[in-house]
């Protein structure tokens, strides 16, 4: 008996430790419920939202690139693109074939289709074919009822109005690249097919004309579709870019080269805004926002004429007769010689064994420094050089930014190079001989420019002297600040000035016959033709061959630099032709057209 009451106490025991047990247990889910849905409800709600709610960034529009006068040189225009929805479709091959019948599509574009199809979820729209014609477009919605999955989306793309012509100054938009994504970490290169600027004033002011993304709330369900539009957040337009270049002025450059390889630049001398920036051949900016096919691009890499190159900041040439007037100038400042100092040209003269040539055989006979630069004497130049020391012909040269890069809002400038005895030791190990200072003296021998370089130093003579940067910004006219002066006497300027203008306007002038008269007003300027290959005294005494004659890698480069009008100078040029032959018969002609051009245009420019 007392064995059955200690079973029963036991029992009993076990039992109340049991639900002691329970209890507890059941204390801690309440205390934990509690705790969830009470005391963090807050919390727990808005991760319930974060896992319903998706949240898309939205792309701005690109701001639009316009000329002076607004005319649009970079926009965006409406892009009717074609999609397919794998989900909505029994077959995705099945669709592609049908819409290939309305819409020829090419095996890589379907391949594409494919590859992206396995990549992305089934509801995730695949873009096919953009940039559909009204036509195209209005074929392929006749027929959606027949193609399960099609959808037409509405959209912006970048284009280029001017194409080519245009190319080397603004660039293109291209996809964002890993190394993109590395560099800059703006949430919006993640966003499937984003472009940024890859070249060009594109590339340059990419932050400004990108814009900021906006943000939209849609309502999605487990699997990550969406169910509705919640909220909406646009974001911020980017900048519209005004700038300085006339594009009548632009075709009319384009027009003038007429498919010769070279470059031009046309700078307002009182503001330094450049007006004209040509590089050609060039390329087609349009077909690089959507991957430039392997075809096109091949095709540029072979052309020996270097489409790809901008010439105008990063070709590098010998200025030629074009840098006379650095000489000129040194020389008056070191007294070496005045106005009237003459020199004797006899076509030739000897420095040791060698004999330098003028490129008048016969000679020009006695010249002072303005006829000297009329005639683009050669030997003048040798002797004063000689006199001169490269050393002070390149602190001149330096002192009008040549060698170095203009600051110019693009980049790949180059530096050029005014050589001098440093340089050559450092670069060399070498010393530097007399003879190299002759060459020096007529802009050849070591001597390196950019035709940007050389619009501005024309830009700087014609102007008085004062330090002008270039920009491809217009210049609000009431904001600019006073100009500083180059240390180089007036005097001397209007000699140099003097020179220029009788190479245009007296008889026997190198460029006399590209002189005009545009209602009283006149251009003044300087030929130059430089040699891509040394002339031997067998070729010499054999006779040299015409220009026209020889292959195009071998003939000459054609310059010349100029301004407008000859009293107060308001624009200057640069003109380069590669292997154009001689600077009087064809870059003086180009130049001579592009200023007058500039001259008419004057005051058109919209309020």
């Amino acid at each position: 008996m007392n064995r059955d009451n200690d079973k029963g106490k036991t029992l009993i025991s076990r039992t109340l430790i049991w639900m002691g047990i329970q209890f507890f247990l059941l204390l801690v889910i309440v205390f934990r419920l509690y705790y969830l849905q009470i005391y963090q409800a807050d919390k727990f709600a808005t991760m319930a939202d974060e896992n319903r709610i998706s949240t898309r960034l939205l792309i701005p529009p690109r701001g639009e690139i316009v000329d002076r006068n607004g005319k649009i040189l970079a926009g965006n225009r409406q892009n009717f693109q074609v999609m397919i929805v794998a989900e909505q479709t029994t077959s995705v091959d099945e669709t592609l074939a049908r819409l290939d019948k309305i819409l020829p599509l090419s095996d890589d574009e379907k391949a594409r289709v494919i590859e992206d199809v396995k990549r992305f979820r089934s509801f995730v729209p695949i873009k096919i074919k953009d940039r559909l014609s009204w036509d195209e477009m209005s074929r392929v919605l006749l027929a959606m009822p027949d193609l399960p999955g099609i959808v037409i989306d509405d959209g912006l793309s970048r284009y280029y109005p001017y194409g080519e012509q245009t190319a080397p100054l603004l660039g293109y938009v291209a996809a964002v690249s890993e190394e993109d994504l590395q560099k800059d970490k703006d949430s919006l290169l993640e966003v499937p097919g984003f472009k940024i600027g890859k070249a060009g004033l594109e590339k340059q002011f990419e932050h400004r004309l990108r814009g900021t993304g906006g943000n939209l709330k849609l309502e999605v369900n487990a699997l990550g579709r969406v169910m509705k539009e919640i909220e909406r957040v646009d974001g911020v337009p980017g900048e519209k870019l005004q700038l300085s270049l006339d594009v009548r002025l632009q075709q009319k450059a384009f027009e003038l080269y007429n498919g010769e390889s070279g470059a031009a630049v046309v700078v307002d001398v009182r503001t330094g805004e450049i007006l004209a920036f040509l590089s050609t051949p060039s390329y087609n900016s349009n077909d690089f926002v959507d991957g430039v096919s392997s075809k096109i691009y091949n095709a540029l890499l072979a052309d020996e004429r270097s489409p790809l190159l901008n010439k105008a900041i990063a070709g590098q040439y010998s200025p030629g007769s074009t840098f006379k007037m650095m000489v000129a100038l040194a020389a008056l400042e070191d007294g070496i010689i005045t106005k009237d100092t003459k020199v004797y040209c006899s076509g030739r003269m000897q420095l040791g064994n060698q004999f330098f040539h003028c490129w008048k055989h016969q000679g020009h006979g006695p010249l002072n420094v303005v006829e000297a630069l009329q005639h683009s004497c050669d030997i003048f130049f040798y002797e004063v050089a000689q006199k001169l020391g490269i050393e002070k012909i390149a602190a001149m040269a330096r002192r009008f930014g040549l060698g170095s890069v203009t600051g110019v809002e693009l980049a790949g400038e180059k530096n050029g190079l005014i050589p001098d005895k440093e340089w050559k030791m450092r670069t060399r190990g070498e010393v530097w001989h007399t003879g190299e200072t002759l060459i020096a003296g007529i802009g050849q021998s070591y001597i390196m420019t950019t035709p940007v370089q050389l619009a501005m130093m024309t830009a700087k003579i014609a102007n008085g002297g004062y330090d002008i940067k270039p920009t491809f910004l217009k210049v609000d006219k009431d904001k600019q600040t006073k100009k500083k002066r180059l240390p180089v006497f007036r005097e001397y300027l209007d000699v140099a000035r003097e020179g220029m203008c009788a190479v245009v306007n007296r008889p026997g002038g190198t460029a006399y016959m590209s002189r005009f008269n545009l209602d009283g007003q006149s251009m003044c300027g300087k030929t130059g033709t430089t040699q891509v290959r040394r002339i031997t005294m067998k070729e010499r005494q054999s006779g040299l061959i015409d220009q026209e004659d020889m292959p195009w890698k071998y003939r000459n480069h054609a310059l010349f630099v100029g301004y407008a009008p000859a009293d107060n100078p308001r624009y200057a040029a640069a003109v380069l032709v590669e292997h154009g032959g001689g600077g009087s018969s064809v870059a003086a002609p180009i130049a001579s057209r592009l200023l007058q051009e500039a001259l008419i245009l004057e005051g058109t420019d919209e309020k």
